[in-house]
């Protein structure tokens, strides 16, 4: 497997190779130390596996991918010492999303995604269509939502997912099974990738699954108290009530 490691701390480039060269899997390692350097080496060396990071000087770990052409896009797998990008790193279907500083464990299960990919043809054209297509939408509707535990990112189904409630900069988000799970992102912004027509907006800080709304009562001024098929209850404003109302409580 050919690798190219796109990193602009040296040190971080240092350790990640350091780490690869222990597997025997990996024939070549290639550094650039800024994405203009990453795009010109990709197209140069064709490299099977790209390590990028998103955070670079010159271009984005995103904006190297959006200047590929598709016979010239490798696999890719993200490097960052942030979260925040992990939802639209699993829209552009990256073989893995690892958070600094990588652990031996971690880097070999992504090794062995690469891999796989690379050994059926199909998967890997599907994967690098995927790549082509989504990273510069970031505008489709998510199958699963990409979240932090421990050092590692959990995929949570969002057809499982009961409710989002904003505290702050902060989401929390609970499950029909009421596991609860914590992430830094935009409410607004992700209300639209969730689907209007799956969420429905209960407050200027709350979304609920429409499929698991259960009961609504009505409280003093007029507004509903929602409850959910999880047993979570939500108090819904008066605004949004009224939507709530014409839209699902009415025959």
């Amino acid at each position: 497997m050919r690798v190219l490691i796109a990193e602009d701390e040296r040190n971080a480039r240092e350790f990640l190779k350091s780490l690869l060269e222990e597997f025997g899997t990996v024939e070549t390692i290639t550094e650039a130390s800024n994405g203009a350097e990453a795009l010109k080496l990709i197209r140069e060396q064709t490299p099977d596996l790209v390590f990028l990071d998103l955070e670079m000087p010159e271009l984005t770990g995103f904006e190297v991918i959006r200047r590929l052409d598709a016979d010239e896009t490798p696999l890719i797998a993200f490097v960052t010492a942030f979260d925040e990008y992990a939802i639209k790193a699993f829209e552009v279907n990256a073989v893995d999303y690892l958070l600094k500083p990588v652990e031996p464990e971690r880097l070999g299960q992504t090794l062995k995604r690469a891999a796989e990919r690379l050994g059926d043809s199909s998967e890997h054209r599907q994967a690098v269509e995927g790549i082509r297509q989504s990273a510069g939408a970031g505008s489709g509707e998510l199958e699963f939502l990409p979240v932090k535990t421990g050092e590692e990112i959990s995929l949570v189904k969002v057809d499982e997912i009961a409710s989002v409630v904003a505290d702050g900069e902060l989401l929390h988000i609970t499950t029909k099974e009421n596991k609860k799970y914590l992430i830094n992102f935009r409410l607004k912004d992700l209300e639209t990738r969730l689907g209007e027509d799956r969420f429905i907006r209960l407050s200027r800080g709350a979304l609920a699954n429409v499929s698991m709304l259960t009961a609504a009562s009505t409280m003093p001024g007029g507004a509903y108290l929602v409850e959910l098929e999880n047993g979570q209850k939500i108090q819904a404003s008066r605004s949004q009530s009224k939507i709530l109302r014409d839209r699902l409580l009415r025959l």
